[in-house]
């Protein structure tokens, strides 16, 4: 922060007289400095989310210990930054998800679940008495319209931004992430992934940024597919047969 901009971090509400929310910034920084990369990928008929598994304490029970939130049957959601924030918002959005269909008796969109979160970080954003929420939600989910099932995948920030995208990342390698896809959707801008791409994309990327081969143990990673809308967890045994295809490949 350069000189002539001390003070301005104090308060969430006050602009620098560059317009910059420093504080809004630094709940970015919480999620880069977070340790983890989370990814997102849409496919044809199917969206992954997949992130990396670290285990903090050699104390901690692994399976209690994730990343990965059911939010309804059919949308889920990988969550990057500080933990605690990540577990508030996720009850939050169950508690608007379930409102939503009490409401309206049918079950919440995506974009819509996506929309929300993104209008509840906004709000954090005009207050003095609150702080921005240090946590990302790479939200993936199957839209039912009729016979006709979507894929869906969204990103939510703590600035209340959100969009839809074909594949999308957060936390500490975000950009190397970004370059990946960047460069693998302008090698083929009109690839209609197969479930097993677009798994197999999302690997690769954490791979490639981590700079070393993947193990099962080392990934969350959880799908939804037209065929199946729930929000499900890859086993270690469909991850192993997912890493292995890849190498076979290469």
């Amino acid at each position: 922060m350069s000189r002539g901009t001390t003070g301005y971090d104090r308060h969430i509400t006050i602009f620098s007289p560059e317009g910059r929310l420093y504080q809004v910034e630094y709940a970015f920084k919480a999620i880069q400095t977070s340790g983890l990369t989370s990814v997102g990928v849409r496919g044809v008929d199917c969206a992954c989310v997949a992130t990396q598994k670290k285990i903090p304490d050699k104390l901690h029970d692994p399976t209690s210990v994730t990343n990965m939130h059911k939010i309804t049957e059919t949308i889920g959601v990988a969550t990057t930054g500080i933990m605690p924030d990540a577990r508030s918002s996720v009850q939050t959005l169950r508690e608007e998800a379930a409102e939503f269909k009490f409401t309206y008796g049918y079950d919440m969109p995506v974009e819509s679940l996506a929309k929300r979160a993104a209008d509840l970080a906004q709000v954090y954003t005009q207050h003095a008495y609150m702080r921005p929420l240090g946590v990302s939600l790479i939200i993936i989910g199957i839209d039912v319209e009729g016979e006709v099932k979507t894929p869906k995948l969204f990103r939510c920030d703590p600035a209340g931004y959100y969009a839809g995208y074909k594949a999308t990342s957060s936390g500490q390698k975000e950009q190397e992430a970004n370059n990946f896809f960047e460069k693998k959707i302008k090698a083929d801008p009109t690839a209609q992934l197969s479930f097993d791409d677009t798994v197999q994309t999302a690997l690769g990327c954490l791979q490639a940024i981590m700079g070393a081969d993947l193990k099962a143990s080392d990934v969350e990673l959880c799908v939804v597919r037209a065929s199946d809308p729930k929000f499900t967890h890859m086993s270690d045994a469909e991850i192993e047969t997912q890493l292995t295809a890849m190498a076979e490949k290469d």
